[in-house]
């Protein structure tokens, strides 16, 4: 019997991974704004175009942009639409997260504000048209407060079953948390988070993504590795609500760090960072397909050194090479 989530007829996806990765595609434009590096992509295809989101790192200062296209080959050239044009408006905002949720028929742009926020928009092409920000909480849960120590409450994730809709988040010191409402509730009603995962606080760092599978659900979450370089983890589950089973989540079998990784034009990167599936839905579900997965990601050069806040981030993309399909 399938569990609640499992797509029948298809193949399983592995134990292990083997990538192809792009140069960078997408980095900062010389328009004025300074921007130092584009970080955190969320990406969905919907009629016929790419819409990815993203973060803008502007001398310390974060913020929000969104581009599309209709074909990779092109991601370079889109035009960035700034989201502090929207009615998002300026200030601190972070670590989008694109998706329709299809009961209320609107798109939802989940990020992190030092809270949890949210902005909907009826038309995922009029970039304008994103709402001020909401909370799902009105202040840091408890639960936070007692375990984040000198960390950072970030990376807010959104995924919804035939029930329910849960957010996931981490604190940057080795928790990985989930809460949970209603699907007839969302965006309301979530209740204190669980602890869904702990670990060192580099072997459970942050940039979590859980996706609906054919077998159920898997989720990654971003390590740093023991030579300094961030990577990726991961697990399945039978239910959003686990328990996790390891994946591929050890630095000799990651789910993707540069030890996996072939670059097509040399390795631009050492650091395989933040990024999203490349779904194939664009619903609360957040979907995909075993066959042939593409994660869009961040990276940087390997002699990038500063300010964290102003290292020179830029996207790219995996393409698995090993698909069992």
């Amino acid at each position: 019997m399938l569990s609640d989530g499992a797509i029948a007829g298809a193949t399983r996806i592995p134990s292990s991974f083997r990538w192809n990765s792009t140069g960078a595609l997408i980095a900062p434009k010389n328009d004025g704004r300074r921007v130092d590096g584009i970080k955190d992509p969320s990406v969905v295809f919907y009629d016929g175009r790419w819409h990815v989101f993203a973060t803008t790192a502007v001398n310390g200062g974060w913020s929000m942009v969104h581009l599309t296209f209709t074909d990779w080959n092109q991601a370079g050239n889109a035009a960035f639409n700034y989201l502090d044009q929207s009615g998002i408006g300026s200030g601190y905002t972070a670590a989008p997260q694109v998706f329709y949720f299809a009961p209320q028929k609107l798109w939802y742009l989940v990020y992190q504000n030092n809270n949890a926020a949210y902005s909907t928009n009826p038309d995922i092409n009029n970039p304008k048209g994103w709402t001020a920000a909401k909370t799902f909480y009105s202040r840091r849960p408890s639960i936070i407060d007692q375990n984040i120590g000198s960390g950072y409450w970030v990376d807010m994730w959104v995924i919804c079953d035939a029930s329910n809709c849960h957010l996931f988040s981490s604190d940057d010191n080795g928790h990985l948390y989930r809460s949970q409402t209603s699907l007839a509730n969302f965006p309301n009603g979530f209740g204190e988070p669980v602890i869904a995962m702990r670990d060192t606080k580099e072997r459970l760092f942050e940039a979590s993504n859980v996706y609906r599978t054919e077998d159920g659900y898997l989720l990654l979450v971003e390590a740093i590795g023991t030579d300094g370089r961030r990577y990726f983890r991961s697990w399945t589950a039978a239910a959003i609500a686990g328990p996790w089973t390891a994946l591929a989540d050890t630095e000799s079998n990651p789910f993707a760090r540069a030890n996996n990784v072939a670059f097509q034009n040399g390795q631009w990167t050492k650091d395989i960072s933040h990024g999203e599936m490349l779904r194939s839905g664009y619903d609360q579900t957040l979907t995909i397909s075993s066959c042939n997965i593409r994660y869009l990601y961040q990276g940087l050069s390997p002699t990038a050194s500063g300010d964290y806040n102003r290292l020179p981030y830029r996207l790219a993309l995996l393409t698995q090479t090993n698909s069992p399909c």
